[in-house]
């Protein structure tokens, strides 16, 4: 990745993403792709104090897409023209797609969520605790109902959420994970993520992670969390939020630009966009 071979232009379209907390890996990602397959586009991360102008900007500039991270996931659906099944079925939107003014939405976190529990081969007969209520928590929890898992916790501390949410799914809640101990620990908290308060924290409490036999965060930033890193040193199936981030990142790719790029042109993106 020297300079840009694609030159920009009038005619270049723009994608984007709003983040609480913006990072460099959309904006590699995506780019590395754009040069890669000669594509006439170009992405940016933004955040923003008014969701309202920034996505009525997306509408009246035209820009192509939206990748939308905390915590915006909710907030955005009442400016949304388009609520399709994967964003509607669990009120959480990671991606916006501009049809000529027309906002429609999806969730691609899902999607990532579900194959990589199939891709890791969990089994599903295995119990779940899942950490979180917002809108990472509601694509996880959707995700792992409907992979198969039914013995499943949702641990918040927001009662009215967290139990909403679960009993939605049919599940159990708890604001605190306390005495159980269950097979598959999912992290869908900001705990762990590099810049926050709670950067060094471990999401799960240690005994958890030791009687667990998968451990999987959604935290990106930085890929290896303090709740990753333990759950490799004690030989756990460990299951990054870095591979979430490049499996939903090229199903947005995909609804931007009309491409699929390859596996390996999507691990290579991945691999770039976290160097």
């Amino acid at each position: 990745m020297g300079t840009m071979t694609v030159d920009l232009n009038k005619d270049t379209l723009l994608c984007m993403s709003l983040s609480g907390r913006p990072s460099n890996i959309g904006t590699r990602f995506h780019n590395y792709l754009y040069e890669e397959l000669g594509l006439n586009f170009v992405y940016k991360a933004f955040t923003t104090e008014d969701v309202p102008a920034a996505i009525g900007g997306i509408r009246a500039l035209g820009i192509r897409g939206c990748g939308v991270s905390m915590p915006f996931k909710e907030q955005v659906i009442e400016h949304i023209d388009v609520m399709h099944d994967s964003a509607s079925a669990i009120d959480s939107v990671n991606t916006i797609v501009n049809e000529s003014g027309v906002l429609h939405a999806y969730n691609t976190d899902y999607q990532a969520v579900a194959d990589l529990l199939r891709d890791n081969d969990v089994d599903t007969s295995l119990s779940v605790a899942v950490a979180g209520s917002g809108g990472m928590a509601k694509a996880v929890v959707a995700a792992v109902r409907d992979t198969g898992f039914t013995d499943v916790t949702v641990i918040a501390r927001n009662q009215q959420v967290g139990s909403s949410l679960a009993k939605q799914y049919g599940f159990d809640w708890q604001a605190e994970l306390g005495e159980l101990r269950p097979g598959v620990l999912i992290n869908a908290t900001p705990i762990g993520m590099s810049g926050g308060a709670e950067a060094d924290a471990l999401s799960f409490p240690e005994l958890a992670v030791r009687a667990a036999d998968v451990v999987f965060d959604v935290v990106a930033m930085p890929a290896n969390t303090p709740l990753i890193a333990l759950a490799t040193e004690l030989g756990k199936t460990a299951i990054t939020g870095a591979s979430v981030i490049a499996l939903q990142a090229a199903e947005q790719f995909v609804l931007y630009t009309g491409v699929r790029p390859s596996a390996e042109q999507i691990q290579r993106a991945s691999e770039y966009s976290r160097a």
